[in-house]
């Protein structure tokens, strides 16, 4: 895929990821890494934010950090990018919880949000860089 060329989300995608409390991916669904372009052996151990797109504020980070270390639900829009440099905009859900180690985890689900939601971000988020 061309970099810089966006993926869209099929209606029924859902996207799911799951991380330790560093951040550390410690499972991805197949969806999560066809989108990605990732394969999975390529993501486990590695932080979460090698999806990170360049566009996305860094506030926008810093809100999810602070609501899930609360022990509360983050949901958000975010622009993630591709192995290839391209990119693909989720509808983020992410939850935490304790794994059966009592260690903090945390859970992001993922699906497609409407154009409009990503019109409406994609230009909010240009005003908080």
């Amino acid at each position: 895929m061309p970099a810089g060329k966006e993926t869209v989300l099929n209606d029924n995608a859902f996207l799911v990821s799951e991380t330790d409390a560093k951040g550390h991916i410690l499972f991805a669904n197949k969806q999560f890494c066809d989108v990605a372009e990732y394969d999975e052996e390529e993501l486990l151990g590695k932080p979460h934010n090698i999806v990170r797109h360049a566009d996305m504020p860094k506030i926008a980070f810093k809100d999810l950090w602070e609501t899930v270390q609360r022990g509360e639900v983050w949901q958000g829009f975010v622009k993630n990018k591709t192995k290839s440099g391209g990119f693909y905009w989720v509808l983020a859900t992410v939850y935490p919880y304790k794994n059966d180690k009592d260690e903090q985890c945390y859970m992001s689900c993922r699906r497609k949000p409407t154009r409009q939601e990503i019109e409406k971000y994609t230009a909010l988020y240009k005003t908080m860089h």
